[in-house]
């Protein structure tokens, strides 16, 4: 019989920060990635582990990656990478990039917290390497259900689909 303690991965995040202005805590935003993995290991066997980096960065940083991997000239919320090796056992490695002064401009439209934002990116890039994806209607609102679920039970309150009620 396994422990709980047992069960649960392995979880290696290391945040690297490149945003001058950053009003969030680092220590919370890493406790909402190691809740995420632990939330879905369930679902994988083996026990391999996950290495999750993330770089918060500002618009610039993130257009010119986005423009070097995935052709778009644009600046986004987030991007995420699955580098995870194919072998048996291996870790998860995943890297992230979220947009630290995207997130501050939508976080005063939306009227909650730059760090509340930026842990929405961080749990959407998340769920895309963990398998969610966002592609058809129902897909989109089953991710995004997810994500406010995960952030509500976090402290950072509804955030997603507050920001959809806003629009309206």
């Amino acid at each position: 019989m396994h422990t709980e303690k047992q069960k649960k991965k392995d979880i290696t995040v290391q945040i690297t920060n490149s945003f001058h202005a950053l009003d969030a805590s680092l220590p919370k935003l890493k406790k909402l990635v190691k809740t995420i993995c632990n939330r879905f290991a369930k679902y994988e066997i083996p026990n391999t582990g996950y290495e999750v980096t993330i770089a918060i960065v500002d618009d610039a940083q993130i257009r010119k990656v986005n423009k070097q991997f995935l052709n778009h000239n644009l600046s986004t919320d987030c991007l995420s990478f699955d580098l995870s090796d194919d072998a048996p056992n291996s870790a998860k490695s995943f890297e992230l990039l979220v947009n630290a002064e995207m997130a501050r401009k939508q976080a005063k439209r939306r009227g909650h917290s730059t760090e509340a934002e930026l842990a929405l990116y961080i749990t959407h890039a998340l769920l895309h390497n963990l398998g969610f994806d966002d592609t058809t209607q129902n897909q989109a609102k089953k991710m995004h259900h997810t994500e406010d679920e995960i952030l509500q039970q976090l402290d950072y309150g509804l955030v997603y689909n507050k920001a959809v009620k806003a629009q309206k």
